[in-house]
């Protein structure tokens, strides 16, 4: 496949070669690691060992050729003036493949090779007789090639008319038993780290196995609602023997998880008091609260004359005491939701909920435009209908309260999949980002983002949240600018808690 050629004028780029993904978990790298160690170590072994043996052949036939010396180069002088051997070359004693050449004053004068116990010529390329021409008289081996005759160990020995005798033995027995080693070697080592590895990754996962506790262990605290309510923690991990390093890991993982349940049991058991507390607190208040409003509508029914003074303080302790009423009912509700109190389940039409919560928010808020995008159908849900009529009115208070007149708010209703949305939207000056993710927190106000016309007690939103919540449903909240979209959204049945 060619690959395209870039356009004229810019640079080649080498191409990027494909990379094996690297293997991401800790057995796969320890297995991988223990095969890539033992592979280097076959391969340092096989190495060393083919060496040795080659260096040990190729002695022994040093020692041949030492042993053979230079009589079958030394008879192939054609005058026999300078052998002591006549009628031809002499190849008594000689093996099959022997090859010996009379070099003189830096020419090859003759070269031939014995075959089946004759001797035949041998033709040379330049290249060959160049090489041999190289070889001193130094009773020393080295290797040389040939062309037609493939690796020679040769050996020259300085002849009686001063002319260097060649002789050489081949080296393809030696290549063969190298090769042979070789092969016997590369199958051995192959089984071994395939043995190897399979071994080593049965070993590596049962050596893991107390981490793969611990992970699982982790997983489960992690699925935990660890941000609310009273937690059961899941088992401690076994292997806590502090001598091996995985056992100092779940002996440390347990004090965590011993801290973690400690300290969620306190916690638990102060927001229990707490509760306890509020729903204490509430539910006396509303006592004198009421006791307090009665008496002060009672004092605004004298006949009699009230200085403007006085009835000015009747009038400001009638609001608060109406006010703090409002809160104390508030709080008390907050803290019914929180003990897990049933909520009714009855079907509650929210249509109709909409149109008078929109209606009374009209009547409090003349200055603001209201809209309303309703389904033509009546939508009904199952659920609590103070709670989900307290959600819109609250919704809507908080839009009317927290943007300038003339803002436009649009209420709509629409049915999805599996349940119900409703959604509350102004174009008001938005709630400032960093107060977004605790706008459902108790006692928050945006006073520092939203325009205030009225006070408020900072429970609207928290309320809000605790019903839908209570419902199995869910609210959100997105702002900007500009835009400013409350938007909750119901489960068409309400499931029992």
């Amino acid at each position: 496949m060619r690959l395209p050629r870039p356009p004229k004028g810019e640079p080649r780029r080498p191409a990027r070669l494909s990379r094996l993904p690297a293997p991401r978990s800790l057995r796969a790298r320890l297995t991988l690691g223990l095969v890539v160690l033992l592979a280097l170590s076959c391969l340092a072994v096989g190495v060393a060992t083919t060496t040795a043996l080659q260096r040990f052949l190729l002695h022994r036939v040093d020692q041949q050729l030492t042993t053979v010396g230079a009589h079958f180069p030394a008879s192939l002088d054609p005058a026999k003036k300078r052998t002591p051997y006549g009628g031809g070359p002499d190849t008594r004693g000689q093996a099959a493949g022997t090859f010996g050449a009379c070099v003189l004053r830096g020419t090859v004068t003759n070269a031939a090779v014995v075959r089946d116990r004759s001797e035949r010529v041998v033709p040379l390329t330049g290249a060959d007789r160049r090489a041999l021409t190289k070889v001193p008289a130094d009773h020393k081996g080295r290797t040389i090639t040939l062309s037609g005759l493939g690796e020679y160990r040769v050996m020259g020995v300085r002849g009686p008319a001063g002319d260097t005798l060649v002789t050489g033995l081949p080296l393809e027995p030696v290549e063969d038993t190298v090769r042979s080693l070789e092969m016997v070697a590369g199958i051995v080592f192959g089984a071994a780290l395939l043995a190897t590895g399979v071994a080593g990754a049965v070993w590596v996962r049962l050596s893991l196995r107390p981490l793969r506790r611990v992970a699982a262990t982790a997983s489960d605290v992690a699925r935990l609602p660890l941000s609310d309510g009273e937690v059961a923690m899941p088992p401690h991990v076994p292997d806590t023997d502090p001598r091996t390093e995985v056992g100092r890991v779940g002996g440390a993982f347990n004090r965590m998880l011993q801290h973690v349940e400690e300290s969620l049991t306190r916690r638990h058991t102060s927001e229990e008091r707490l509760r306890r507390f509020a729903a204490d607190a509430s539910h006396e208040l509303r006592t004198p609260v009421a006791s307090i409003r009665g008496h002060a509508e009672l004092a605004m029914r004298h006949t009699g004359p009230v200085p403007d003074e006085v009835r000015h303080a009747l009038d400001r302790i009638q609001c608060e005491s109406v006010r703090m009423g409002e809160l104390v009912d508030d709080l008390l509700l907050l803290a019914r939701l929180d003990a897990g109190r049933t909520l009714a389940s009855t079907p509650v039409d929210l249509t109709r909920l909409v149109l008078d919560a929109v209606s009374d928010a009209r009547a409090a808020g003349a200055g603001h435009r209201w809209v309303m995008d309703l389904p033509e159908e009546p939508v009904v849900v199952r659920g609590d209908e103070r709670g989900l009529q307290q959600v819109l009115t609250n919704l809507l208070s908080n839009a009317r309260t927290h943007t300038p007149s003339g803002t436009r708010v649009t209420v709509a209703l629409a049915e999805r999949a599996g349940g119900v949305e409703v959604v509350v939207e102004d174009d008001g000056p938005g709630i400032p980002r960093e107060m977004q993710s605790g706008i459902f927190d108790r006692f928050v106000r945006s006073d520092n983002g939203r325009a205030r016309s009225e006070g408020g007690t900072g429970l609207g939103l928290a309320i809000t949240h605790a019903v839908t919540t209570a419902h199995r449903g869910a609210v959100d909240l997105t702002s900007r600018p500009g835009r400013t979209v409350f938007r909750v959204r119901l489960p068409r049945e309400a499931e029992e808690t």
